[in-house]
């Protein structure tokens, strides 16, 4: 991809960030030919599968009560974590990568881009699920926030970057490339399990101390 490319898309992409202490969703620019549309609210209880309950989704109804309370990552926190991500549009997938010299798998970029400076994940996107930041509903969607996929299979084994506007950047699979894709689409909506807020390492320890 080209560098006068990247740098207008990070532009673009990042420029909603300052708009994040309104409760407006922000609409993104045209990306790879997808038009956005007007953001409509689906009830979290279509992405539930029947059977037996995920334990991502076992959550209390005190606790899907404080989803919209969850604060949002910080402005700038969140602007460093899409350009990261952004920078590296059309790096090849590859198995266990987590650089742009060697290619990315997703939970790679996740880490590449979350940088382990600022923020402690695992490695895994079934571990980032299971046990770090805090859950939030899909109408409480912010920047930089992480969504998980189960793909062929019961567990978390997918995850991505959402970007606004129901879009989200990942690295989906062998033969592609880190790329853009939007939650409307069908296959993706069958298979959301669930979505998480990521605390820097400061903040998220102060959290902990005050529960």
């Amino acid at each position: 991809m080209r560098p006068f490319f990247k740098t207008w898309l990070t532009i673009c992409l990042l420029l909603p960030l300052a708009a994040h202490a309104t409760n407006r969703e922000q609409r993104l620019p045209n990306v790879n030919g997808y038009t956005t549309k007007s953001h409509v609210s689906v009830p979290s209880s279509k992405y539930k599968k029947a059977g037996p309950r995920s334990p991502y989704l076992n959550v209390s109804k005190t606790s899907k009560n404080k989803s919209s309370l969850v604060p949002p990552m910080a402005s700038k926190e969140s602007s460093n974590v899409l350009s990261r991500a952004v920078n590296v549009l059309g790096t090849p997938y590859r198995w266990g990568g987590s650089s742009p010299s060697k290619g990315f798998d997703c939970s790679g970029l996740v880490k590449y881009a979350f940088n382990d400076a600022t923020f402690d994940l695992p490695r895994t996107s079934n571990a980032m699920a299971s046990g770090h930041g805090e859950k939030v509903d899909r109408k409480d969607l912010k920047p930089g926030d992480l969504i998980f996929f189960n793909i062929k299979s019961r567990r978390v084994n997918h995850v991505a970057i959402y970007l606004g506007n129901d879009r989200f950047i990942h690295a989906p699979r062998r033969g592609k490339s880190v790329s853009i894709d939007t939650l409307n689409k069908p296959y993706w909506e069958k298979h959301y399990v669930v979505a998480k807020r990521v605390l820097p390492k400061e903040q998220n320890t102060i959290q902990v101390v005050q529960r």
